[in-house]
C-alpha cells in the first residue's frame, strides 16, 4: 500500500506542474524519477517518452502509467495515472471557473504570453537533452535528418506521412541497423584466429 501511495503522491505533485506538455516535463521527470527516486534510468525514460509519443494521450501521463506499471503492476499504473491527473483536473476546474471573467484583462493576456515563452524554453531544453543522448553516431544522425525532412516537409509532399508511421519506420530502421551490426560483428569474430 505504501508503494501505491508513494506513486500517487509523486505523480500528483508532478501533474500539478505539467506546463507545456510532455517534452517540457522531461527535466522535471528526470530530476524526480531518475535522480531523486531512482525509479527508472534516463535511457528507460527516453524509451517511455518514445512509446508515449506513439500512443494515444498525453505523453507525460503515458510515462507515469508506464513507470507505475514497472513499480507495482496494474495497481501501480492506476495509482500513478490517477495521481498525475488529480492536480491538473482541480487546477483546470478552478481556472475554467474564473478564466471567462478575467481572460480579457491585459495583465492576464501578458501572463499567458510569458507562460508561452517559458514553455518554449522548457521544450527546447528537453529536445537538447534528448538530442545529446539519442543522436550518438552517423546512423542516428542520418536517421534524424531523414525523419526531420519527411516531417518538416510533409505538407508539400504528395502524401502526408503520419507521425506514427515515421516512428514505426525509425524503429524498423533501428532494428535493421542493429541486425546488420550484429551480423558484421559475427563475421569479424569468425575471422579471428
Amino acid at each position: 500500500m505504501n508503494t501505491l501511495l508513494d506513486l500517487y503522491w509523486t505523480f500528483a505533485k508532478i501533474g500539478c506542474v505539467t506546463f507545456g506538455g510532455g517534452y517540457a516535463m522531461l527535466p522535471i521527470l528526470e530530476r524526480e524519477l531518475v535522480d531523486k527516486r531512482h525509479w527508472t534510468t534516463m535511457d528507460d525514460l527516453r524509451d517511455y517518452f518514445s512509446i508515449g509519443q506513439c500512443t494515444p494521450g498525453i505523453i507525460a501521463l503515458n510515462v507515469s502509467t508506464f513507470i507505475g506499471e514497472k513499480r507495482d503492476g496494474a495497481k501501480g499504473a492506476l495509482a500513478a495515472t490517477v495521481g498525475f491527473l488529480s492536480g491538473p483536473i482541480v487546477i483546470i476546474l478552478i481556472i475554467a471557473a474564473f478564466l471567462t471573467n478575467f481572460a480579457q484583462l491585459e495583465v492576464i493576456q501578458h501572463a499567458f504570453a510569458g507562460i508561452r515563452v517559458c514553455v518554449c524554453v522548457l521544450i527546447v531544453q528537453a529536445v537538447l537533452r534528448l538530442w545529446k543522448k539519442s543522436v550518438v553516431d552517423a546512423f542516428t544522425l542520418a536517421l534524424y535528418l531523414i525523419i526531420f525532412v519527411l516531417n518538416a516537409f510533409s505538407g508539400v509532399l504528395p502524401v502526408k506521412i503520419p507521425a506514427a508511421v515515421l516512428v514505426i519506420l525509425a524503429g524498423a530502421a533501428g532494428i535493421i541497423a542493429s541486425m546488420m551490426k550484429n551480423r558484421k560483428a559475427g563475421k569479424k569474430a569468425g575471422e579471428a584466429p
